[in-house]
């Protein structure tokens, strides 16, 4: 066995931060299958056993870890950190400048004392005179790593393409599901894209040692495609028929979009076409090419070659559609909760009327009509609110079959009224549950 062998065979303590991301999932994936010990670092320990089952993991949140001293404990015994976090907009739980920038200028300055190696999975475009906080604070991290001494190595993928599908991966999938036309914000849009196997195998490589310390390089495909031309790849590969017309979203309709995007993720909904996002896209998501040849190394895959290595499933095509069918299904539940609600209130009276033809006290059955009118705009709410919305589906599911138990037991004939009030209970059993699959995100 030669150095080579041996060198690629050592076991290597590798600490994941944002492991269970699609990039970070992907890394640990392949640094696990090289044999290494992986350790994940993230906000939420479900998820991530969830998707890592297979690997230790740790809890922090990055925004609270912008001091050198916060980061001692997750450092210990580690050989390796590679910062697979990130974050696209500022939000409820997202702090772009903690995370991108004050986190890892303070975990730089850890590894310095430690002697740890940081493999940095900064951004294609990072440069502090970009036009969005994403880039800029995806800059400002890289150079604190670079100003802080410690042994690095910074990679800036492009559009990152994987078998599985998150964020901005997850958006090409809507828009290539869309049936018939082809809706396109921003069609001209310039695009580089890079397989994560790819990003994987680069990563593997530095870990090894193979990429020299203090390599900086955007890892991104040689050719440039429009977004028209991406996502009409993307519709090819999950076997739709191409799109009988474009139809080019105006620049103001846009901005409307992306503003009623952000105002969502102030209730938890971190949409894909909020403003950074689109601006993001709209100033192009393109690199330089680093030749990896030295490193022996081959140059990352193409978008089709990319996408003929994945070959779509029929999981990938259902996936898509229900991407695209999901804001439907929480705005019909959240709209269909609160009007049962509304109009339960208003008209309070004429329903109290139908417990009191089958001997309810007057006082008992108005009571009642009110009670489960809030309860109602209570499920709606908790439709609207992100963080609840999967509890929502069981409380709109357990409370409509209360409402069929406790209607068949006081007013058994509104079975057979002919607007079917109890009948149309059952589709939206049906629709709840339906949400609450179509909400699982990782």
């Amino acid at each position: 066995m030669n150095s080579h062998d041996q060198e690629s065979r050592t076991v290597v303590n590798v600490l994941v931060v944002g492991a269970y991301g699609l990039i970070g999932c992907g890394i640990a994936q392949r640094l696990e299958r090289d044999g290494h010990k992986i350790i994940g670092l993230g906000r939420d320990i479900a998820a991530g056993e969830r998707v890592l089952p297979t690997i230790r993991w740790l809890s922090g949140d990055l925004r609270s870890l912008t001091e050198a001293g916060a980061w001692q404990p997750f450092l210990r015994d580690i050989d390796v950190v590679v910062n697979c976090s990130g974050a696209l907009q500022d939000g409820p739980k997202d702090d772009l400048e903690a995370v991108h920038h004050h986190a890892v200028s303070a975990l730089a300055k850890a590894c310095v004392s430690a002697d740890i190696k940081i493999i940095q999975i900064s951004a294609a475009g990072a440069r502090l005179d970009a036009t969005t906080l994403f880039l800029t604070s995806k800059a400002r991290g890289d150079a604190a790593i670079q100003k802080a001494g410690v042994r690095h190595t910074i990679f800036r993928p492009g559009l990152v393409l994987a078998k599985h599908s998150y964020g901005g991966t997850t958006m090409l999938r809507m828009l290539a599901a869309f049936p018939l036309v082809q809706p396109l914000a921003v069609p001209d849009a310039s695009v580089q894209t890079v397989a994560l196997d790819d990003l994987a195998e680069v990563v593997s490589a530095a870990v090894r040692g193979d990429i020299p310390d203090g390599f900086v390089g955007d890892l991104v495909e040689d050719e440039t495609h429009s977004l028209r031309e991406v996502v009409a790849s993307m519709r090819g590969w999950l076997g739709f028929a191409p799109a009988r017309r474009e139809i080019t979203i105006s620049s103001f309709l846009t901005r409307s979009i992306a503003k009623v995007a952000d105002g969502l993720a102030m209730l938890g909904w971190r949409s894909p076409l909020r403003t950074t996002a689109l601006r993001v896209l709209a100033d192009g998501v393109t690199g330089v090419p680093s030749d990896l040849s030295a490193f022996g190394i081959p140059a990352v895959k193409s978008l089709s070659q990319t996408l003929a290595h994945m070959p779509a499933r029929v999981e990938d095509r259902l996936f898509a559609r229900m991407s695209l069918l999901t804001p439907i299904i929480i705005a019909t539940l959240v709209t269909f909760w609160f009007l049962s609600g509304a109009i339960g209130i208003i008209r309070a009276n004429e329903a109290a009327l139908v417990l009191e033809d089958v001997g309810w006290p007057h006082v008992l059955a108005l009571g009642s009509v009110l009670f489960w009118a809030f309860v109602d705009i209570g499920i709606a709410a908790a439709f609207a609110y992100r963080p609840s919305a999967k509890l929502a589906c069981w409380l709109a599911v357990l409370v409509s079959l209360f409402y069929l138990a406790a209607s068949t037991l006081f007013v058994p004939h509104l079975w057979f009224d002919p607007l079917g009030p109890l009948v149309k209970v059952i589709p939206g059993i049906a629709l709840a549950m339906i949400a609450r699959i179509a909400l699982e995100t990782r």
